[in-house]
């Protein structure tokens, strides 16, 4: 059987073959992940099409590749896999343990073990039933290898002493992150515009009703739909900042798709929440916790990261109390929130204590005046400090 490259998304040309999971010789069964092939959005996993064992690999670790292409072939039967597994009765509990563990793990964690030649079924899992997380991979690391590293290995760090670098080539997400920030930095007039808002009221509405929201719904309430929502609603009364420019054209988009930035181990990706005004807070906390998962395991697909009219991003999750967002492109504006932190305020000619977090709109200059920018960023503040004006509509 041949082992092809999946038909590849639509505007990508070719790929890069991540992560092989098996070995020339090796047994595998029906739906086992042979091969991680990465594309400049999304990975794409490769699976057995029956049992059998694994034959010729033609295409290894980090070869280019198009749609459809053979990388590889396997034998298909249960006879010859049997036979395979013979000489080795005595490891076959292991193998077979080792096989099991590793349907569990994340692309991201195969890829670590993958690459550290490491025994999954040596790594105590820390996650959900057992699962091996990144964490426990790298904990792995901090006390295994100190052990079980030869001195021949050793030596050449001894000799270079504490200075030492490493060079690894940029996987294909990366290259795209990077090249779509430059092209967003030449080719947009972005300027980025701040506010701050008082979180005080959100947060007595999420303490006052957390427990019989998460009772009734299966979720906890959190910031997210909050900004959402008064994004959406924001965007509906500033149209501008929910257009893109295509050519010497302006485009006005009736419906309101918000991209979440999310950061994954892989890099940061922005999955869409699609037709956001016809969400509720519920729906809207369900959907970003679905998209964080597939996130965090590679299994977002390329459905889940076009489109979006919009994006939010949340650096106060990593402690960043002020930054300037970029653009993502063909989008023409970021929102970026950031840490909740008490300050000092004066209100009503009084100091009060209060919970406090900074708000910049980066937007593109050519299709936002500053009227609109600062209209759609107080518009926000409103609806957070006072979020019955979402409930109104006023």
């Amino acid at each position: 059987m041949e082992i092809k490259v999946p038909v590849l998304p639509e505007s990508v040309a070719d790929a890069t073959i991540a992560t092989w999971h098996v070995k020339t010789g090796e047994a595998v069964s029906r739906d086992q992940v042979l091969v991680d092939i990465e594309t400049d959005k999304v990975v794409l996993e490769v699976v057995a099409q029956a049992d059998g064992v694994m034959g010729e690999i033609i295409h290894d670790t980090g070869a280019t590749v198009t749609a459809e292409e053979v990388i590889g072939k396997m034998e298909a039967g249960g006879a010859p896999a049997a036979k395979a597994e013979a000489p080795k009765a005595e490891a076959a509990p292991a193998a077979a343990a080792a096989d099991e563990g590793d349907d569990a793990l994340s692309p991201s964690v195969r890829r670590l073990i993958a690459e550290k030649g490491l025994d999954a079924s040596k790594i105590k899992g820390s996650g959900k039933n057992g699962r091996v997380t990144k964490e426990d991979v790298e904990k792995f690391l901090a006390g295994a290898p100190a052990k079980a590293a030869a001195p021949a290995a050793a030596a050449p760090v001894v000799a270079a002493g504490d200075r030492s670098q490493k060079r690894v080539p940029m996987t294909r997400l990366r290259k795209t992150i990077a090249n779509r920030l430059l092209e967003a930095k030449n080719s947009t007039a972005m300027l980025t515009t701040f506010n701050e808002v008082n979180m005080k009221p959100i947060m007595d509405l999420r303490k006052q009703y957390q427990d019989v929201f998460e009772k009734r719904h299966g979720i906890r309430l959190g910031f997210m739909s909050f900004y959402v929502k008064a994004v959406t609603e924001a965007l509906k009364r500033f149209p501008e900042v929910n257009a893109a420019i295509d050519g010497d054209d302006i485009v006005y988009h009736n419906y309101f798709d918000v991209s979440i930035a999310v950061s994954t181990p892989r890099g940061l990706v922005t999955p869409v929440l699609r037709d956001c005004d016809k969400m509720n807070l519920a729906e809207i906390e369900k959907a970003i916790k679905d998209l964080a998962i597939k996130g965090r395991d590679g299994k977002l697909s390329m459905d889940d990261l076009t489109g979006g009219n919009f994006t939010i991003t949340n650096g106060g999750v990593f402690g960043s109390l002020m930054s300037t967002p970029i653009i993502n492109p063909p989008q023409s504006a970021i929102l970026g929130m950031h840490k909740i932190q008490d300050r000092v305020m004066v209100v009503d000619g009084k100091m009060e204590i209060l919970p406090m977090m900074y708000l910049a709109l980066s937007y593109d200059h050519r299709i936002i005046d500053g009227k609109e920018s600062v209209g759609f960023l107080v518009t926000i503040k409103e609806l957070l400090e006072d979020p019955t004006r979402i409930l109104l509509d006023i």
